[in-house]
């Protein structure tokens, strides 16, 4: 009997693991071809996948997208195009916030945190699609926008304002990353794209820095106080680095609108589907 209960045990754990891997995979691959915000497919998946509440994926997610996050952000900053300095303020504000976030998500109960989630994810879906079709309002003016980027140092001028919606912004995203497990790069690309006039490269790159440093925050204070999984978040994690490494030899022939368009619309149906799950619980 002892012996059959170790196999069906070894064999729960390798299923988990397999599943755990996969799913990692499927994440690290989005964040490749789809960039900054693809990441908050994370939680839906692992609770659809693994039937995790949001309390239990969030950490999950957290570590995967600080994971790839930071293998981004090294990329980035080897090719010189982080903005390190509005990326340390942003990401300062938002580490300020996470264990906020982790604290109110430790007493809000699964199902309007799900609702919430599922609210996210859908607004996440409705922007990334009217960007992909090109419907999306244009920026602000060069005038009416607070960090002006120095052509001649290529650095930006840094003013009061500037410095004030940079951590506004980033206390945001820090408090959305400790609640639902997010990396928060839906809410820091829009932000850099609106507040600064950096390339849209520098703007992604600088946002994976900070959504590194954030979500390792996040992942710190889960650690410490016992939250995280590790059986399912390491091999969750390495699929997510090794997807995101894989796809991003085929993001320039893959990526564009249409593929945008289509995770936008995955992102959609995901975030229904959290609704229906909410709902048949309650039946």
């Amino acid at each position: 009997m002892s012996a059959l209960s170790s196999a069906t045990l070894a064999t729960l754990i390798t299923s988990v693991t397999l599943t755990s891997t996969v799913l990692g995979a499927c994440v690290g691959a989005t964040l490749a071809l789809t960039g900054a915000g693809g990441a908050i497919t994370a939680v839906p998946l692992l609770m659809f996948g693994l039937q995790l509440s949001v309390i239990q994926a969030a950490p999950i997610g957290l570590l995967a997208v600080a994971s790839s996050a930071a293998l981004g952000a090294f990329l980035g900053l080897r090719a010189g195009i982080v903005r390190y300095r509005a990326a340390s303020l942003v990401a300062a504000a938002g580490m300020l916030m996470t264990p906020a976030g982790l604290w109110a998500a430790r007493r809000v109960p699964n199902t309007p945190l799900t609702v919430l989630f599922a609210a996210v994810l859908a607004y996440v879906a409705v922007q990334m699609y009217r960007r992909a079709s090109g419907s999306h309002s244009a920026s602000s003016s060069s005038l009416s926008i607070p960090c002006r980027l120095d052509s001649a140092r290529g650095r930006l001028i840094w003013t009061l304002p500037c410095a004030r919606v940079l951590a506004m912004w980033g206390a945001i995203a820090g408090f959305l990353s400790g609640l639902l497990g997010v990396g928060g790069g839906f809410v820091i690309v829009p932000a850099l794209k609106k507040s600064t006039d950096l390339p849209m490269q520098s703007i992604v790159a600088s946002s994976l820095a900070v959504i590194a440093l954030v979500s390792v925050t996040g992942v710190a204070s889960s650690a410490v106080q016992g939250h995280m999984d590790w059986p399912v978040a390491i091999p969750f994690a390495v699929g997510a680095v090794c997807a995101m490494l894989i796809g991003r030899a085929f993001a320039k022939r893959l990526s564009g609108p249409r593929l945008q368009q289509g995770f936008a619309v995955i992102a959609g149906f995901i975030a229904f589907g959290l609704v229906i799950r909410v709902v048949m619980e309650h039946v």
